[in-house]
């Protein structure tokens, strides 16, 4: 037992003597690699077309106007200000598969519908890779094809 050295001169801990913490994946500050989520909490709207202005600035009072014109809607924020009780609805998520040469590509085709109990319905329909994603964008698609 002469020959072992004390435990402190080594770190404090056993082992092989990993160093100082100089080196490895430590230190890289919150997020590094990979998309992940940016911000979780919702961020405040800022209208690109001059319909999303007018309804932000609250010179357009109800989405009955919007159809009187006939005015196309771009923004689903527009109908999450009129409409803000709207319910949706997965109606069916299908796998579709496109055929390439290394073997299949798999995507996912969501189905929703949304309304309120009001007479307000829309429908949209979203491919993507992820079915979460598929459902997120057929959520906005169906908000934006709302009709009285």
């Amino acid at each position: 037992m002469a020959d072992s050295a004390p435990a402190d001169s080594r770190g404090g801990r056993g082992g092989f003597g990993r160093g100082r913490g100089t080196r490895g994946r430590g230190g890289r500050g919150r997020g590094g690699r990979g998309r992940g989520r940016r911000d979780e909490g919702e961020q405040a709207w800022v209208p690109v077309t001059k319909l999303g202005r007018l309804v932000k600035d609250g010179k357009i009072k109800s989405i009955q106007q919007v159809y009187l014109f006939s005015l196309p809607i771009k923004e689903y924020q527009i109908i999450d200000v009129f409409l803000p009780k709207l319910k949706d609805e997965v109606m069916k998520i299908t796998p579709v598969q496109k055929q390439t040469r290394a073997g299949q590509r798999t995507r996912f085709k969501a189905f929703v519908a949304i309304g309120d109990s009001d007479g307000h319905v829309g429908l949209g329909v979203k491919c993507a890779k992820e079915v979460a994603t598929a459902i997120r964008g057929a959520i906005i698609l169906a908000k934006l094809s709302v009709i009285p």
